[in-house]
């Protein structure tokens, strides 16, 4: 544990005295002398004492002041609005003086000395969501050709139970200045979930226009081209900067990429395998690949940034984390053998991998990047459960060999073109049955956006005078009716329609998935399951 200079300054103090009053009292002598010196000596002990209190206020003072600097900051940051249609939902007036772990931030980028809003990001939408286990963070750029972000999002969220949303918080670091293109990319991450967004699970901020030095005159390293070390640079500045706002709204920090697809559970993985670490560790890899899927303490998060800062032009941000760790733990007087395996320590790989890249077209301009991570292996894409014999009809054009009877056998996914108000998918069992639950999903994790939209979830009773009753009185078991006589019993949402089916419905003839209007996406029926008594 460290000593404060208040504690230790009079403790050396204190250690000097008394060899000095033992030096005086062996070469002077009784009486009035002795006295003379016990007086000195009570009297510098006072003195230090006095000093040791003033040194402990001062540094409460200091603490006071900067536990108020945060709140100020923290109240600020919450009295932002969600205006998803303004770029700013609100300047952050912040005071002058930083928290300490950033003050350093001014010696590696001196041009912020200037700018003194730079560093705190324009808030487009967010709850300012804290206390959770999981920050994940996205950067997003704009690219040339295809933009992933979307499908990246859908992967992450497809996977996430309710009480998992509750404990987490998806930061989308736009990492543009090009105030148009951030606010479509917002507009398009709230239109796509907006349920996400008005719960907080899902941010979405950027930097500041002066956050950026002038990056057009770096020197060339490594055998990079001019362009890829730009690309490189900014990259390191925009890890640095969505670490640092991450880093007070968590336990743990995930770095993610916005090309990524992820594997079911991949939450409950990563904190499995972070409570069976014995020993301390930096950084949990759950890719193989660049800077993907990497987990961070949050509380080391502003070392790992001042990190970064001090080399940002000089090597990519996965360089620099290992070079981080030669400096915590490497010995220079032993061999590279040693060296890696102590760096393995602090450096923990999990495997099988629980994220792949699927993207083809990289952020730096005309880069085709196919990388793949060999230990993601294999994704599930469909759910198999034994349901009841029925025959299988749908209206929706099947594309390829994934037909709905495979889905509804458990042998492969259902996939069709875009759906048209007024498609359907009717299940007609063989014999009528008392259907205790269904659940239908739609999306799967290689295509998590080809979802079902405003579509209700339909039965038919095999009572025909029932039937003839819910024709005449459009109602009926608190349920509307449809004019064939189906009961609307549910609607998907999300992507996924689930529920139990009440029992005073009786037998029931077929299911039945009526589309309500257009959809600008296929459609992806990845899991059935009709559960009744007997199965």
């Amino acid at each position: 544990m460290r000593l404060r200079l208040g504690q230790v300054l009079p403790a050396l103090c204190l250690g000097a005295a008394f060899p000095l009053l033992w030096f005086a009292l062996w070469h002077g002598g009784p009486g009035n002398g002795l006295d003379t010196y016990e007086q000195q000596l009570l009297e510098l002990q006072q003195r230090l004492l006095y000093a040791d209190v003033e040194n402990k206020k001062i540094s409460r003072e200091l603490s006071s002041a900067l536990d108020e600097i945060k709140n100020i900051a923290a109240r600020r940051m919450n009295m932002t609005k969600n205006h998803t249609g303004e770029l700013k939902s609100k300047e952050l007036t912040l005071p002058r003086k930083l928290p300490v772990h950033l003050t350093n931030i001014y010696y590696y980028l001196p041009h912020l000395r200037e700018y003194e809003d730079a560093i705190f990001p324009n808030v487009i939408f967010g709850q300012q969501r804290t206390g959770v286990s999981l920050v994940m963070g996205i950067p997003t750029v704009k690219r040339e050709k295809q933009n992933y972000l979307i499908d990246t999002l859908h992967s992450l969220l497809y996977q996430l139970s309710e009480e998992q949303k509750r404990d987490c918080v998806i930061i989308i670091f736009v990492a543009e200045v090009d105030a148009e293109y951030v606010k479509s990319v917002a507009e398009s991450v709230k239109t796509s979930f907006p349920r996400e967004v008005q719960s907080g699970v899902l941010e979405v901020v950027s930097p500041p226009a002066s956050y950026y030095p002038d990056l057009s005159n770096l020197q060339k390293t490594l055998g990079d081209s001019e362009d890829r070390v730009r690309w490189r640079t900014k990259q390191n500045l925009d890890y640095s900067f969505l670490m640092l706002y991450a880093q007070p709204k968590g336990t743990f920090y995930l770095q993610l990429e916005d090309d990524i697809i992820a594997k079911p559970d991949f939450v409950e993985s990563i904190k499995s395998f972070a409570a069976q670490q014995s020993q301390d560790w930096m950084v949990l890899e759950f890719s193989q690949l660049g800077f993907i899927g990497k987990l961070f303490k949050s509380e080391d998060l502003p070392q790992i940034v001042e990190f970064f800062l001090m080399f940002y032009k000089d090597k990519p941000t996965d360089w620099l984390i290992d070079h981080l760790l030669w400096v915590k733990v490497c010995n220079p007087e032993k061999d590279a053998t040693h060296c890696e395996k102590e760096k393995s320590k602090l450096r923990v790989r999990a495997k099988p991998s629980l994220f792949q890249h699927m993207g083809t077209f990289s952020s730096l301009a005309g880069k085709i990047q196919n990388l793949k991570d060999k230990d993601f292996g294999k994704m599930l894409l469909h759910k198999a459960h034994n349901n009841p014999p029925a025959k299988v009809h749908t209206s929706l054009k099947i594309y390829e060999q994934y037909t709905l009877e495979k889905v509804y056998k458990g042998q492969d996914c259902f996939w069709a073109l875009a759906p048209v108000a007024g498609d359907y998918i009717r299940f007609t069992f063989l014999n009528p049955l008392e259907v205790e639950k269904y659940l239908f999903r739609s999306g799967n994790v290689e295509h998590p956006g080809d979802k079902l939209f405003n579509t209700t979830v339909e039965v038919l009773p095999a009572d025909k005078a029932l039937r003839k009753e819910l024709i005449h009185n459009g109602r009926k078991f608190n349920y509307p009716a449809t004019k064939d006589g189906y009961l609307i019993i549910g609607a998907f949402e999300n992507g996924t329609a689930e529920g139990s089916i009440s029992q005073a419905i009786g037998r029931i003839e077929a299911i039945r998935l009526s589309v309500s209007s257009d959809s600008p996406v296929w459609a992806i029926l990845s899991e059935v399951l009709i559960k009744t008594s007997e199965n």
